[in-house]
C-alpha cells in the first residue's frame, strides 16, 4: 500500500502487529496506533492493506456496506417499489405457477413460453415506473402546466392499455386504471 493512498484515522491491517489505526503520515512513513502500541511503519515495504471503507457522516460512524444497504431500503421504501418476491404475492392465485404460451401463425415455429410470475414481474415494474413518472411530472419546476398536463395524457393512455392486464391482479386496487 502507498503512502498516499492512506488518510488519518484510517483502519489498516498489519500481517505482524495487527489491526491498527494511521495516526499521522510522512514521507514515505505512516505512525500506526496498534493495540500494542505506536509504531512507525513504511506502508510500501509491509504488506499493510486497508480495513472495510468506512463512511463518516455527522459523527456516524459505520461500515460502508451497510451505509450503501440503508440508502438503498431507504430509497426503494420511498419509491415505493417491491422486491421482487413480493410482487407474486399481488399475482392472483389461479395464476400462480402458470405459464404465457405466444403461438405464431406458422405452426412449424416453436411456440414461446413465458412463466407468468416472470411476466407479472415486469407489469408491476411498467406500473410502479409508470407511478414514479407521474410523481415527476407533477413535482416538475421546469415543466409548464401545460406540458405537464400533456404528459399526464400520455400517461394515462398508457394505463388505459395496460388494464388488459388487470385480471393478473389479486387485488382492484393493485390494478392499472384509467385516470
Amino acid at each position: 500500500m502507498k503512502t498516499q493512498d492512506m488518510h488519518i484515522g484510517m483502519h489498516v491491517s498489519h500481517p505482524d502487529l495487527g489491526v491498527g489505526e494511521v495516526v499521522s503520515l510522512g514521507r514515505g512513513m505512516a505512525e500506526i496506533q496498534f493495540e500494542s502500541g505506536s509504531r512507525e511503519v513504511s506502508p510500501e515495504n509491509s504488506s499493510i492493506e486497508p480495513l472495510e471503507s468506512e463512511a463518516h457522516l455527522n459523527g456516524l460512524k459505520m461500515p460502508l456496506e451497510k451505509l450503501i444497504a440503508h440508502v438503498a431500503q431507504s430509497t426503494v421504501d420511498a419509491l415505493d417499489l417491491e422486491r421482487p418476491g413480493s410482487v407474486v404475492e399481488e399475482l392472483a392465485q389461479r395464476w400462480q405457477g402458470g405459464k404465457m404460451v405466444l403461438h405464431t401463425k406458422d405452426p412449424a415455429l416453436q411456440p414461446k413460453e413465458v412463466e407468468l410470475e416472470t411476466f407479472f414481474h415486469k407489469i408491476v415494474m411498467m406500473r410502479n415506473n409508470l407511478r414514479v413518472l407521474e410523481q415527476k411530472v407533477n413535482n416538475s419546476k421546469q415543466l409548464s402546466e401545460a406540458d405537464k398536463f400533456d404528459i399526464q395524457q400520455y400517461i394515462s393512455r398508457c394505463y388505459g392499455s395496460m388494464t388488459t392486464f388487470n385480471v393478473l391482479f389479486r387485488h382492484k386496487e393493485d390494478q392499472f386504471r384509467s385516470k
